[in-house]
């Protein structure tokens, strides 16, 4: 007859559970940090990328032609990594996790070319020191947003707005040319995007929970990658309004 009542069987079935718990948690813990390290390996290529494009093209002829005489060209080359977000994030259902990596990358060194007016208006120094700083407050509020038990999730709403008043702010600025709305606008976006930091970091983390299968887990990998790029480049190009030494 089974010894239903045994101590000994209770306890040892309950040792067995708590492995098998303990195990599951150690392989999701284990595959969560795989996917992160992918997502911040994507990131920091994709920002290194960019910059490389970017300081290179900016020694070209035809970038001094654009960035003295603005053509459609011009228009084309800055508007074009916004199509290339739109396409991704769209249709990010229907592409693969490889074409959603080869749009990534697309869509870094279309960045690249964009931001080659800052190597031709600031010095390489203030440049430098600026993408420091950045990666310093990006690394300690990605760490901090990784591991603390604070909900962030309330933050979303209240940051989106943010994003959306610093647009309407910057189109105004282009007609007034406002000094004082500058600065305003530069320290509300430096804020913007390290509440955005934070925040993305976290639902990255919580939504690998939900991941099934290596292709959707490659999917959104990209797409994190994605998220953390933009936040860490419109950081830094916020403080560079502030540290950056024009030419």
């Amino acid at each position: 007859m089974a010894q239903w009542s045994d101590p000994r069987v209770t306890g040892t079935q309950s040792s067995l559970a708590g492995v098998g718990a303990r195990a599951g948690d150690a392989a999701f813990d284990a595959g969560l940090r795989s996917h992160m390290l992918k997502v911040y390996n994507y990131m920091a290529s994709g920002v290194l990328l960019t910059g490389i494009v970017a300081m290179l093209f900016a020694q070209t002829e035809l970038a001094q032609n654009l960035m003295l005489n603005p053509s459609l060209m011009s228009w084309v080359i800055i508007l074009s990594p916004l199509a290339v977000v739109m396409v991704m994030s769209f249709g990010q259902g229907k592409f693969s996790a490889a074409t959603l990596q080869a749009m990534f990358w697309g869509f870094a060194v279309l960045m690249g070319l964009s931001m080659a007016r800052i190597f031709m208006m600031f010095t390489g120094e203030s440049i430098a020191q600026t993408f420091f700083a950045t990666s310093a407050a990006f690394a300690g509020l990605s760490l901090w947003a990784y591991t603390t038990k604070k909900d962030m999730s309330g933050w979303g709403s209240f940051l989106v707005m943010g994003m959306v008043g610093l647009i309407v702010a910057s189109i105004v600025n282009i007609f007034v040319g406002s000094d004082t709305l500058g600065w305003v606008i530069s320290s509300a976006g430096v804020l913007i995007f390290a509440g955005l930091t934070a925040y993305d970091t976290q639902r990255i983390k919580n939504e690998y929970f939900y991941l099934q299968g290596p292709e959707m887990i490659g999917k959104a990998a990209v797409m994190a990658a994605l998220t953390l790029y933009l936040d860490f480049i419109n950081m830094f190009q916020f403080l560079l309004s502030f540290l950056g030494n024009r030419e």
